[in-house]
C-alpha cells in the first residue's frame, strides 16, 4: 500500500477525492484553506473533473453543496470555525431536508486563536443540528474517515460534520493510501417534498431526524475508531478514566509515556465519532474513581459526561481548572491535569523578542492607511471601522487606524450604525474579498438609508490574508457598487502609491465631506501575488 507524507488538511482532501468526491465548495480561512487548494491542483481530482472553484462565502458554499447532493453526487464543504456562523442557516436546515448524495461539512477549529477572532467549538453546531460528528485524532484517520463519513451520510440521508483543529490540520504524518472509489452517477432526488421546507413538510422531516438519533448512536458505538484502551501499571494503583477527544488522544499517550514511576491505572476512551457512546462512559465511571475529559476546544464532552454520572462523581477537565480553560492543549498541560509532571516538551524560548505581525513592506494597504491617517486627524470625531483581512493589521503601530474589527462585513454596517447615531465622519475599511463575502448587503442598507458614510474597498486583486486565492468580485467592484445604487459620481478609484498621495488625500476629503454614501476603491495588486505572477511569467519565458 502506497504511503504519502501529508498535512492533516491534505489527508482530508485526498480522502475526499478517493471517496468519490464530485465537488468541493469553500471560502478560504485558516486552518482549512489547504484542503481546497490541494483538490484544485491534485492530478486525480483534475482528471475526475472535481469542481473546486472558491465560493463567495460559506453560506453559498453550503447551499451549492446541497444542490450537488440533490443530484445524487458527493460534496465536501470546507471552512474555518467562524465560517460555520455564516453558513448556519443552510447548515442547520440541511439536517431537516436531509441529503441525497453524501455531504461532509469540514469545520477547522482554531484553539489559541492563531488566526481567528474566537475559540468557538464547531461540535456545538453538530450537536445543535443533531447530526453525526467525526473528529480524527491523526492524519491517517482524517484520510480514512472521509469514506466513512460519506457512506454514513448516504446511509442516514443526513449531512455529517467533520471537525479538525489547527494542530492536526497543519502537521504532517505518513498516510497509507487506498484505492479511489468511483463518483456517484447523476441521480436527482425525486421526493421534492423532503426538500421544500414548508411548515408541514419540515415538521415531518424533523420527526424523521429525531427517529434517526438511535441509528447515529449505534453507528458511533460500532465505530472502529471509537475505542477503549486500558493501561494497567500496578495492582495497587487507582483507576483513572480519560475521555480523549480527537487530537487530545495523542496528547494523552505522549503525556503517559513521559510520566515515570507511574502506579496509576488508566482506562482511556478514544472518542472520534459522535454522538458520544453513553454506555461506554457509564461503564468507565463504574470502574474508575474519576474521569478526566481531554478535548481541544470548549468543554463540549465534559458537560455531557457530567450529566451522565452522579452529581458527587468527580469529572474533571477545562471547566474545573484541571486543564487550561482556553488555548491549545499539549502533553505538558495534560500531564499536569493527570496530577503528574514530566520533562517539559514545550519549553518557551528565552531571550526571544516578540514579533507582532505587520503589513508587508510595499503593500498597497500601507499607502491607504498613510493617506487615511493624514486626513482623519483633520476631523475631531472621525472613526475608522475595520474588517477581517490582512489590512486589519492597520489597527497596530505605526498606523493605529482602526476603531473596531468584529466579523466579516461588519465595517460597513458598523459605520452605518455610527452614522445613524450622529457620528461624523464614519469611515469603513473593507477588503475586496471580504466585501463580496459579507459587505454588499451592508452597502445596500447604507444606500437605502442614504447614510452619511465613506466606504473604502481596499482592492489588492486577491484574497491576500489566506495566501492569494481568487477574489469573487475581481474587476467587478465598481459595477457592484453602481448596481447597489451608489451615485456614480461618488464611486472613485485610486492607485495607492506614495507618488499619488496628494490625489488620494484630496479624494478622501471630498468624499468624507459628501453627505451620503461614497465608495473609494484603492486598487493595486498584492505584492506577494505580484511577485508570484512575475515568477510564473519568467518561468514561461524561459521554456
Amino acid at each position: 500500500m502506497e504511503k504519502k507524507l501529508l498535512l492533516g488538511d491534505e489527508a482530508v482532501a485526498l480522502g475526499a477525492i478517493h471517496a468519490g468526491l464530485s465537488g468541493v465548495y469553500a471560502y478560504p480561512g485558516t486552518p482549512s484553506t489547504e484542503i481546497t487548494e490541494f483538490i484544485q491542483t491534485n492530478k486525480e481530482a483534475i482528471e475526475r473533473g472535481v469542481r473546486s472553484r472558491w465560493c463567495t462565502n460559506e453560506k453559498t458554499a453550503m447551499e451549492a453543496a446541497l444542490g450537488m447532493s440533490y443530484c445524487g453526487k458527493r460534496a465536501l464543504v470546507c471552512m474555518k470555525h467562524v465560517g460555520m456562523n455564516v453558513c448556519a442557516d443552510a447548515f442547520v436546515n440541511s439536517a431537516i431536508t436531509g441529503v441525497n448524495g453524501g455531504v461532509v461539512v469540514l469545520a477547522a477549529d482554531d484553539p489559541s486563536m492563531h488566526s481567528s477572532q474566537n475559540e468557538q467549538d464547531s461540535r456545538f453546531y453538530g450537536k445543535f443540528a443533531m447530526i453525526p460528528i467525526f473528529e480524527p485524532s491523526n492524519q491517517q484517520e482524517a484520510y480514512d474517515m472521509m469514506s466513512s463519513a460519506f457512506e454514513l451520510s448516504e446511509r442516514l440521508k443526513e449531512p455529517v460534520l467533520l471537525r479538525v483543529v489547527t494542530r492536526l490540520a497543519h502537521s504532517r504524518a505518513a498516510v497509507e493510501i487506498g484505492k479511489a472509489a468511483d463518483q456517484n452517477k447523476l441521480n436527482p432526488a425525486t421526493d421534492n417534498a423532503h426538500w421544500v421546507l414548508l411548515p408541514g413538510n419540515a415538521r415531518r422531516n424533523y420527526l424523521d431526524l429525531i427517529d434517526k438519533q438511535n441509528d447515529m448512536m449505534k453507528a458511533s458505538c460500532e465505530s472502529s475508531t471509537n475505542d477503549i484502551i486500558t493501561i494497567n501499571n500496578s495492582d495497587k494503583g487507582k483507576w483513572i478514566g480519560i475521555v480523549a477527544c480527537g487530537i487530545g488522544y495523542n496528547y494523552v499517550r505522549e503525556a503517559l509515556n513521559g510520566i515515570k514511576d507511574n502506579e496509576d491505572n488508566y482506562m482511556i476512551m478514544k472518542l472520534t465519532q459522535y454522538p458520544m457512546p453513553v454506555e461506554g462512559i457509564k461503564q468507565m465511571a463504574e470502574v474508575c474513581s474519576e474521569i478526566l475529559v481531554v478535548e481541544d476546544g470548549q468543554p463540549v464532552v465534559e458537560e455531557e459526561v457530567k450529566k451522565l454520572v452522579d452529581t458527587t462523581y468527580k469529572v474533571e477537565g477545562r471547566l474545573t481548572g484541571r486543564l487550561p480553560r482556553t488555548g491549545e492543549l499539549n502533553p505538558d498541560n495534560v500531564s499536569l491535569g493527570l496530577g503528574k509532571e514530566n520533562n517539559p516538551l514545550f519549553k518557551p524560548a528565552k531571550n526571544l523578542a516578540g514579533r507582532p505581525p505587520q503589513l508587508c513592506q510595499g503593500c498597497g494597504h500601507r499607502d491607504v492607511y498613510t493617506a487615511l491617517g493624514e486626513v482623519v486627524k483633520e476631523y475631531e470625531n472621525a472613526r475608522v471601522f475595520g474588517d477581517i483581512g490582512c489590512y486589519t493589521l492597520g489597527a497596530l503601530p505605526p498606523f493605529k487606524a482602526l476603531a473596531s474589527c468584529v466579523d466579516m462585513g461588519a465595517s460597513i454596517t458598523m459605520a452605518k450604525g455610527a452614522a445613524d447615531a450622529g457620528l461624523w465622519p464614519a469611515i469603513a475599511v473593507i477588503g475586496d474579498s471580504t466585501f463580496t463575502h459579507s459587505g454588499m448587503t451592508g452597502l445596500l442598507d447604507a444606500v437605502n438609508d442614504n447614510s452619511n458614510v465613506t466606504i473604502i474597498i481596499s482592492d489588492n486583486l486577491t484574497t491576500g490574508m489566506t495566501g492569494g486565492q481568487d477574489s469573487a468580485g475581481l474587476n467587478k467592484y465598481e459595477a457592484i457598487c453602481l448596481g447597489l445604487g451608489v451615485d456614480p459620481d461618488h464611486v472613485r478609484v485610486v492607485v495607492p502609491l506614495p507618488k499619488n498621495m496628494p490625489e488620494i488625500t484630496q479624494i478622501l476629503r471630498e468624499e468624507i465631506n459628501y453627505k451620503g454614501v461614497s465608495v473609494i476603491i484603492p486598487r493595486r495588486e498584492c505584492i506577494q501575488v505580484a511577485a508570484r505572477h512575475a515568477r510564473e511569467r519568467a518561468k514561461q519565458n524561459n521554456k
